[in-house]
């Protein structure tokens, strides 16, 4: 793209130069005939990325560095090609004298004379063209149901995630236990089987630090651990993942675990997440059971779960009132007693430097009481300061479950089932997401109840709406640079026509490789907008420049196509070349096949697609009579 402003001022330098006008006055001839339809079109080719760098939420974020860059460097292009391309072709050419059948026969090379047959013969049947041009657009249409389609694709940095749940309520040590004798067996099979294990890192009650925009540490929970494993490369990666996933799960079976690739953008809790909202947590539980039902059934949803967990096993102490009133014991003073018999009591801090450390008092490992021996329990009663057994003033010792965690998301109660697509195969979250969105959505939901989708499904939508609320405005406002630069609504009307094309080697390109329709793919394909606009104009203007000079109108719209050949196929070609580095990588890949593709075809297209618009639109006569000799040539 950064070349295409200096490839058509050198065409036209270099054509001045073969017409017998000396390099100083072709090159100001050429600048001033093409500064401001280039300035338009590299304008519109900017304004094409613009929903990228105007989008307001977290993919914004991760894309607006696109924006920003290509925003800068096309408008540099720009000045470069007025100004410094100019100046190294009066350096580099030559001047020369031609003869007049040099001067007639500029364009006789092979892939010129294909061009022309081609596009005489579309010209004869400008109805059947349209109409082959328009079905093979539906077909691509149609085709596009066939792609897979994803948010983000996972990222070929060779690292992946374990997220270790243990069951709700567990105490801290016992989950830092697991993780270390996990992690004991990781290293111990690197050293005898090596499985290409290069770092491992474990934290515990928390995620690691954010060493990365698309990693989303998990919240505090005593009851979570995470492993941070780095292979040698992907294919060791998903092989080790696979046996992995057994492995832990035979092993270790008291704990749930949860395996995540490296993001390459926004990570929710889950790819799949199913929300409810209202206010009795026992209705909740039985949506969530009807929902987790459902995805339990689904063979390609693995990592089944809802946001409440397990519920936990409660010992609540009643406090015979009368009892406490005569022995001078309060409820607080009972809450003292029991938290310095078990998780122990925060009376104080320690400063250490710009730290700050809580002082806990805590009974010693020998006098602690467990949940068989509560009723030893002794409550020191600062009224009468004595030690008061703890049967004295609780009437009893009841036991329940209880929900240890209560959710909310906008002031409202909600309880989340989440899912995620099964790891090492095809299946997306989009492809899982439609095999259970109708059954999920036909729970019926009780009155003051309410439901809806969360995961990659609202990420991608938010991201999506941010992306298209601007895209009126963008358009509009490229539609009307166009009808600026030509004075006019039809020549307008007749380069955007073209745009669609651009579907047809899209879906093509992404069939081909398997590639799925990602947001950076749907960027890309906003995008092509803009390039094809900018061959557009720079065909239209010359037509103009042909039509000028005095040109019959079938000959100036056909002259001008021959000369723009190649202009317009060097500067996909090397737009098209420039991407395919990005093929391989995980990010930028389905945007690199769908510029590739899209403006490749786009461009052939345009070549015949345009000229024949533009003599429909114009009621320009084909002239099939007239012009045989000069057709041949």
């Amino acid at each position: 793209m950064l070349v295409d402003n200096a490839i058509v001022v050198t065409e036209g330098i270099l054509i001045g130069i073969k017409r017998g006008q000396t390099r100083l006055d072709t090159s100001k001839q050429v600048v001033s005939q093409t500064q401001w339809p280039l300035l338009g079109a590299t304008v519109i080719a900017i304004l094409a990325f613009a929903p990228i760098g105007l989008s307001d939420t977290a993919t914004g974020e991760f894309c607006v560095s696109l924006f920003q860059v290509l925003l800068i460097s096309l408008f540099i292009s720009w000045i470069t090609a007025m100004t410094l391309t100019p100046f190294f072709c009066h350096l580099m050419f030559k001047d020369g004298e031609v003869s007049g059948d040099e001067i007639n026969d500029l364009y006789k090379g092979l892939i010129f004379q294909l061009y022309r047959t081609c596009l005489n013969l579309a010209m004869r049947f400008r109805a059947v063209t349209l109409l082959i041009v328009i079905a093979a657009l539906f077909t691509s249409l149609m085709g596009f149901g066939y792609v897979k389609n994803v948010f983000f694709p996972a990222s070929n940095t060779p690292m992946f995630f374990v997220d270790v749940w243990m069951p709700e309520g567990t105490d801290i040590k016992a989950t830092e236990t697991l993780i270390g004798r996990i992690e004991k067996d990781l290293l111990a099979q690197q050293e005898t089987q090596d499985i290409g294990l290069v770092n491992l890192t474990s934290v515990v009650g928390q995620g690691a630090q954010r060493f990365m925009l698309s990693y989303a540490p998990e919240k505090s929970y005593s009851s979570y651990g995470q492993l941070l494993i780095e292979m040698t490369d992907l294919t060791s990666l998903n092989r080790y993942m696979r046996t992995l996933e057994k492995e832990l799960s035979l092993k270790y079976p008291e704990a749930e675990y949860r395996f995540k690739y490296m993001e390459n953008g926004p990570s929710p809790a889950a790819k799949i997440e199913a929300r409810f909202y209202g206010e009795d947590p026992v209705v909740l539980h039985q949506l969530a059971t009807q929902a987790k039902a459902i995805l339990d059934a689904e063979p390609t949803a693995v990592g089944v779960r809802h946001s409440w967990r397990n519920q936990v096993f409660l010992i609540r102490p009643q406090l015979a009132l009368a009892q406490a009133r005569e022995t001078g014991i309060s409820k607080q003073d009972l809450d003292n007693s029991l938290l310095i018999n078990f998780s122990g009591k925060q009376i104080g801090v320690y400063r250490e430097n710009s730290h700050l450390m809580p002082i806990i008092a805590r009974a010693p490992a020998e006098e602690r009481l467990d949940a068989d021996s509560l009723w030893k329990l002794l409550v020191w009663s600062s009224e009468n300061n004595v030690f008061v057994p703890a049967t004295q003033v609780v009437s009893e010792f009841s036991t329940e479950w209880e929900n240890p965690l209560l959710m909310r998301r906008d002031r409202k109660r909600m309880l989340a089932v989440y899912a995620d697509p099964i790891n090492g195969t095809d299946e997306t979250a989009d492809s899982v997401f439609k095999k259970i969105r109708a059954d999920i959505e036909a729970i019926p939901l009780p009155s003051g109840y309410e439901f809806e989708w969360g995961g990659e499904y609202e990420t991608a939508g938010e991201a999506q709406v941010s992306v298209f609320s601007s895209i009126p405005m963008g358009y509009l406002a490229m539609f009307l640079i166009t009808v600026l630069l030509f004075n006019s609504v039809r020549q307008p009307l007749v380069i955007w026509f073209t745009v669609p094309l651009a579907l047809i080697g899209v879906v093509s390109g992404l069939l081909i490789f398997d590639a799925p329709f990602s947001f950076m793919a749907l960027l890309g394909l906003l995008s092509l907008t803009g390039m094809i606009i900018k061959n557009g104009i720079v065909l239209v203007d010359q037509i103009n420049l042909e039509l000028r000079e005095g040109k019959e109108a079938y000959r100036a719209v056909v002259d001008s196509s021959v000369s723009r050949v190649r202009p317009v196929l060097m500067a996909a070609i090397t737009t098209m070349l420039g991407m395919v580095p990005l093929l391989s990588d995980a990010f930028f890949g389905s945007m690199a096949i769908t510029i590739i593709f899209g403006l490749g075809f786009a461009s052939v297209l345009t070549l015949i697609v345009l000229p024949v618009t533009y003599t429909l639109a114009f009621r320009i006569p084909t002239l099939r009579s007239c012009s045989k000799k000069w057709l041949k040539k």
